[in-house]
């Protein structure tokens, strides 16, 4: 009898596992069918006239994926406006300079309205892009603007001379290894590279003139990096109107002539694999050689 009881206990807990098992299971599945499922928030083949919808959130370091969003929409002739969702503090400066570059080609020779329209930051990078935009929209507390460049990185060379560790580099070219980590910049790197990050900066104030219609020297007195709120951007002129996204929406439907509620098109989202939800994504933590080899110094148009 004993051994009868243990048996019948050994199959319900075979079967209670397997029951949990299968749930689990289940609830994965059902998650990852949702994330396929939801692609576009309205598919490019539906009928009527369109909104393309375009997030540009946190750091800007790869435009490799905003940029051919932008395109896609730009292509679409459905597409009557595209509205940048900015929310980012800035990033890399060529970074920036690329969706840039993007979104004037769709505002100068695709002809199609564009549209930015920041949330809670659209600092640096992130209002340099902005400005590419035929009108910018931003709550009245939103932060926006820090017109401005900054090279940063850690000189760790005491920490090396503590350890009693030696680094050697080998260099051809007087200026090869500006900025390296392990020791002080001479007075003629450091006059090399201020050199380099005004010149970004002149970049930088270009845009934003051109972008608002006025001189270079109406925007120098306010590039000195610092932030306003969207309210106080307004009277600065460094934006067009206060409004949140349903207002930028509404404006830029009207403008191209949009009737009605306009429908809006958001990309298609990255699709997972049963396995990135079971265990996530661990891409970035393992060493790539591209990894292995980088450098710590950039150049950024980065609210910090």
């Amino acid at each position: 009898m004993a051994e009868t009881g243990r048996s019948r206990t050994l199959l319900w807990i075979v079967i209670g596992g397997g029951a949990f098992f299968l749930f689990v299971l289940a609830v994965f599945t059902l998650v990852y069918l949702a994330l396929h499922a939801g692609g576009e928030q309205t598919s490019l083949t539906s009928f009527g006239d369109k909104i393309g919808v375009v997030d540009l959130e946190g750091v800007i370091i790869d435009p490799g994926t905003v940029v051919p969003q932008l395109k896609k929409f730009g292509d679409d002739d459905s597409i009557k406006a595209i509205i940048l969702h900015v929310n980012s503090p800035g990033g890399g400066v060529a970074a920036s300079e690329e969706i840039y570059r993007a979104v004037k080609r769709l505002r100068d020779e695709k002809k199609k309205r564009v549209v930015a329209s920041i949330s809670t930051v659209g600092a640096s990078g992130a209002y340099y892009i902005s400005c590419g935009a035929n009108k910018i929209f931003a709550d009245n507390g939103s932060v926006v603007g820090s017109i401005g460049v900054i090279a940063q990185w850690i000189n760790y060379g005491d920490l090396l001379r503590w350890a009693k560790l030696k680094p050697e580099t080998l260099t051809v070219g007087a200026f090869k290894d500006t900025g390296d980590p392990t020791r002080e910049m001479t007075p003629e790197e450091r006059a090399y590279m201020q050199a380099l990050i005004d010149n970004m900066y002149g970049q930088f104030l270009r845009a934003v003139a051109d972008g608002r219609h006025v001189k270079v020297d109406d925007i120098r007195p306010l590039a000195d990096g610092k932030v306003w709120t969207g309210e106080q951007a307004l009277r600065l002129k460094l934006i067009d109107q206060v409004g949140d996204f349903q207002a930028a929406v509404d404006d830029t439907a009207k403008s191209v002539g949009i009737k009605g509620e306009p429908t809006l098109v958001h990309p298609e989202k990255d699709r997972k694999t049963l396995a990135d939800l079971l265990f996530g994504d661990i891409s970035h933590y393992v060493p790539s050689p591209e990894k292995l080899l980088e450098h710590e110094m950039g150049f950024y148009y980065l609210w910090k």
